[in-house]
């Protein structure tokens, strides 16, 4: 193989291919990003066995097709180091090698043949989203699944892929954060009854991979894998196993509640502001309503006290939650300080509820007075997940 690549068009592509891999596999071959070179086009491959990456990089000028393994660890610095505009990368039987205008390294490599099979996306049947739905999606759900529990379909995000729309809903049992919006099922897409649950960490990778363009993804499950494709990027996910909370049944349906509407910028201020006394053990703000303002308040033994006063449109008799401040900045703090949010409440024992306009809405269960130094629980969100 014989190509010659523009350095920051590979960098970029590399960079992306690597965060996909595994450096500290027991396979060493696991530790390379594969390079398929043909025509105008290379390929980069990389997996750690539970989601795959597939990129194609454009500018590129393949004077002998063939293909190599690309050791990250090495092949990386050079690309990010040197300051050629294009390099020059060689394969023989001693291994890769590659050329500057005034550089050369010799790199070892491996038997590209041995390297997991490519993915590709050939699925007539799928769903489309925008990519500025889907990032939007992650990021508002990411935040609140649990990667560290041992129920593993808390361990990632529930997709639900419907005829005109996607939802997902991340959950941790002490929480619950749901997303949807506009999607369109080609040829018959149906996943209607399928649990998707898509790990974690291959959520935050489908974030970093796909730029922000005006080419939609494409989505499809095929047996315990999802694919998505979108351009140049082809991902391929393993789903979690297990059974999803009934995250419907967690919203709750009230006609008692009280509706009020907060400014997302100064809220999240004021929570900042409160949080200051707080420490991971006494992890509970209470949140007082009435008499036309929010009154957050926190104590915390050995640190001190805190008063922050909000003004809200609510005049009615006061009610206190004790809410995991934690929990309602990371609500916030996805969103834009300029939006609005509704807050539903009731009283101290039952959940507090956070929607926008958009599609995006969050459930927080109080603490218990006495439990303010434990970790909060949410009964109704995790009896499913058992």
């Amino acid at each position: 193989m014989k190509v010659s690549a523009n350095r920051e068009t590979l960098l970029a592509a590399f960079q992306t291919a690597a965060s996909f891999t595994h450096q500290r596999s027991p396979k060493p071959i696991l530790q390379n990003v594969k390079m398929i070179a043909e025509g105008h086009v290379a390929t980069l491959l990389a997996t750690d066995m539970e989601v795959a990456v597939r990129i194609d990089v454009d500018e590129m000028e393949v004077k002998v097709p063939g293909s190599a393994l690309l050791p990250v660890s090495l092949f990386s610095p050079i690309l990010r180091e040197s300051t050629d505009e294009r390099l020059r990368i060689e394969v023989d039987d001693k291994g890769v090698s590659v050329f500057g205008d005034r550089s050369k390294f010799r790199l070892p490599s491996g038997n590209p043949e041995e390297f997991p099979s490519s993915l590709n996306m050939t699925a007539d049947a799928y769903h489309e989203v925008s990519i500025h739905l889907l990032k939007e999606l992650i990021r508002r759900t990411l935040f609140a699944t649990d990667t560290e529990s041992s129920r593993y379909a808390l361990g990632g995000i529930l997709m639900e892929l419907e005829a005109d729309k996607i939802v997902a809903v991340g959950t941790d049992g002490r929480r619950l954060a749901k997303m949807e919006g506009p999607a369109t099922a080609v040829n018959g897409h149906d996943l209607a009854g399928a649990t998707t649950i898509v790990p974690s960490k291959s959520m935050q990778l489908i974030d970093r991979a796909l730029a922000d363009s005006e080419e939609p993804v494409r989505m499809c499950v095929q047996g315990n894998d999802i694919l998505l494709q979108s351009g140049s990027v082809t991902i391929s996910s393993r789903l979690v196993e297990g059974r999803f909370p009934k995250w419907r049944d967690v919203f709750p349906k009230r006609s008692e509640s009280i509706e009020i509407e907060l400014a997302v910028g100064p809220a999240y201020s004021a929570i900042r502001q409160a949080s200051i006394v707080a420490s991971s053990e006494s992890r509970g703000i209470d949140f007082t309503f009435g008499e036309g303002s929010l009154v957050l308040s926190g104590i915390t033994a050995d640190v001190g006290e805190s008063r922050v006063e909000l003004p809200i449109p609510y005049d009615g008799e006061l009610i206190t939650l004790c809410l995991d401040n934690r929990y309602v900045s990371d609500f916030l703090r996805v969103l834009s300080p300029e939006r609005s949010f509704n807050l539903s409440i009731v009283d101290a024992d039952n959940a507090a509820v956070f929607a926008t306009d958009d599609g995006y809405g969050y459930v927080v269960m109080p603490l218990a007075r006495e439990k303010r130094k434990g970790a909060p629980e949410a009964a109704a969100a995790t009896a499913d997940a058992e």
